[in-house]
This record gives structure tokens, sequence and C-alpha cells, in this order.
């Protein structure tokens, strides 16, 4: 399938994408509002609630905004917050920015959770407690921003 129609149908199909999709199809996460689909013998996932795709995107813009040092993204990512970033950016921000909720909202956690069950329970809970997003101890996640890897490569 030509990549330019590929990419044309999947935004049609998915108008409400899920914004941490990339890590839930690697299997980091899960989310009780996600629900996958198929095109062309590859996944998707999609939101079922508006309001928290806009809730995800607001973190995420948030999170980009807050890592843009750590990750190397330069004055321009702040200028053009929608632009496509690197797979392992985007990685890096997702799975990192998620167990860093993860440690704030538990801090007697040793370790960053291996995968996280709902993402959209555990923004619930990060907002009960914090109130708002930008209220948020970003210090702490960064920190797990830095530290995610991702799989390394064999070679």
């Amino acid at each position: 399938m030509d990549q330019d129609a590929y990419r044309k149908t999947y935004q049609q199909l998915n108008e409400r994408f899920c914004v941490f999709e990339k890590a839930i199809l690697a299997g980091y996460c899960g989310c009780a509002r996600s629900s996958k689909f198929c095109l062309a013998e590859r996944e998707g996932i999609h939101c079922t609630a508006d309001a928290a795709q806009q809730r995800c995107t607001d973190l995420f813009d948030i999170l980009r905004r807050q890592s843009r040092f750590t990750l190397k993204l330069g004055a321009d990512a702040e200028a053009s917050p929608h632009q496509l970033l690197p797979h392992n950016k985007a990685m890096r921000i997702q799975v990192g920015g998620l167990r860093g909720l993860c440690m704030v909202q538990d801090p007697d956690l040793e370790a960053p959770l291996a995968y996280i069950d709902d993402v959209d329970g555990l923004l619930d809970e990060i907002c009960a407690a914090f109130g708002a997003l930008e209220d948020l101890p970003f210090q702490e996640i960064i920190k797990q921003i830095a530290a995610f890897k991702g799989r390394l490569r064999k070679g």
C-alpha cells in the first residue's frame, strides 16, 4: 500500500487518535479509553472519549515543552509543538512521562512500573491529587523521561 494513501486513510478512519498510541502498541501501557483497529495489516489505537483525548493531548504538549532540553529538541520545538517527533523521542515522552506520573503519584515506588494498566485512570488520580496538569512536579517526571531508553537493538 502506498504510504501517502495509508496515512490519509488512517487519518480519516481514526479522527480521535490516541496520544499514547506508540506506548500502548509497544506494550508499555493500556487504557480503558482505547480501542484497537486494524488497517492494512497494521494496528492503530482510537480514543473513545473526546474529553480524555484532550486531556492526554494537553499532558503530552506540556511534557514535550518541559522535556525540550532533556530531549535536545531545540527552540523550534516551542514554536511548532505539533511537529512530528522522531519515534524514539515520542516514546521517551509517552512512556517516560507516564512512568514519571506513577513515581509522582506514589513516591514510595523504588523503580518505575514496567506496565501501566490504565492511562486514563492514572490521569484521573493525578488530576484529583494535583488539580491542573501545569501544577505537576515536572522535575521528577523529567527524570523518568531522561531515563527511558526503550528497547535496545540487537546487533
